[in-house]
């Protein structure tokens, strides 16, 4: 029928439909915000979950472990030295028994030496005991990651965002600036660090602060440039917002989840970084204690007494996966192409 002739019909020949609205389609999803969705993905990924839960162990042991025991991890007692671990309960099971090599016999060295009393982790050359120095070592290799972590932060966040932001001359400058100094090796700065500084907790903190926020400030910049011509800032500029709330309202917001997952990659960088200048010596010093010289005094002995190098080893490794998993958790909750 053409419309001319629908048009001629009386009213009465159309017949009224109601719509059902308890039948019609509604919304199942909840409404959420962006960080309650990125939490629910991330919830999903066990594998970070695990970690996390890995992480905050950890460090709850970092800051109760050394003084669980009642030992401090500085004080000698050559009569205690070279003890393999040892403990109560466990030891009938045939490990942590106390049992060492000694002649290329295997012998109860707390026997031998008349010892009455418990290293869990067993003991260093000079009789200090290996429990408290673990966790005061994973004390301060955290310490140094979170360090890291915090002047990358706010040095490589503040620096690529104004460098991004402002552009033009000030971006020129601050860029030359940017490639010169990623031009240095870390070693280098580091090396030249101790030639003015005892090797110790402050020069290495110096030195990641001089070079390690670049990674994040180009990241930045690279994400500031691009949304600084969207359609929102621009709306923001044109309504009168200045510069300093459109960074804060509008774009730090759009970076945050990739400010958060370069941060959880930092971290272990910071740890493993720590760790090879205390191996080779440029680090902390005796008698201060972080994996890095706990794996470097285990390394040495690794042939007759592995579990020296065993629980540092172990504890620095699950710390890296740990924060890597975590990474990548947080990689995939954040990413808005990742949302189901």
């Amino acid at each position: 029928m053409r419309k001319d002739e629908l048009q001629q019909l009386p009213p009465e020949k159309f017949e009224r439909i109601t719509i059902d609205s308890s039948s019609s389609e509604q919304i199942s999803k909840p409404s959420l915000s962006f960080w309650q969705d990125a939490w629910l993905r991330l919830r999903k990924n066990k594998a970070a979950i695990v970690s996390m839960v890995v992480l905050v162990l950890f460090i709850i042991m970092a800051l109760i472990g050394p003084h669980v025991n009642g030992r401090d991890g500085e004080v000698q007692n050559l009569r205690h030295a070279n003890l393999p671990p040892k403990i109560p309960g466990i030891e009938k099971l045939g490990i942590f028994d106390g049992e060492g090599q000694l002649g290329g016999e295997k012998v109860n060295l707390y026997e031998i030496k008349k010892v009455d009393e418990y290293y869990w982790f067993g003991t260093d050359g000079l009789g200090r005991d290996l429990f408290t120095r673990l966790w005061e070592g994973t004390q301060v290799s955290l310490l140094i990651a979170f360090v890291a972590a915090a002047i990358d932060v706010v040095i490589g966040v503040l620096y690529g965002g104004i460098s991004g932001y402002f552009g033009g001359r000030v971006d020129d400058i601050m860029q030359r600036i940017v490639e010169i100094l990623i031009g240095i090796p870390t070693l280098i700065i580091v090396i030249l660090m101790l030639l003015i500084m005892e090797p110790g907790l402050t020069a290495i903190i110096i030195a990641i602060s001089l070079t390690g926020w670049i990674g994040m400030s180009r990241i930045v910049r690279a994400q500031i440039l691009k949304y600084r011509g969207q359609e929102f800032v621009l709306a923001s500029r044109t309504l009168g917002a200045s510069d300093t709330r459109i960074i804060g309202k509008h774009l730090l917001p759009n970076i945050m989840g990739i400010i958060i997952i370069n941060t959880m990659f930092t971290i272990p960088t910071a740890i493993f970084f720590e760790a090879f200048l205390s191996f080779i010596g440029l680090g902390l010093q005796a008698p201060a204690a972080s994996l890095g010289t706990l794996i470097n005094d285990g390394y040495k002995v690794m042939e007759h007494q592995a579990y020296f190098l065993l629980f540092p080893a172990v504890v620095i490794s699950v710390l890296m996966i740990a924060f890597n998993l975590i990474g990548d958790g947080l990689r995939d909750a954040l990413d808005p192409k990742m949302k189901d």
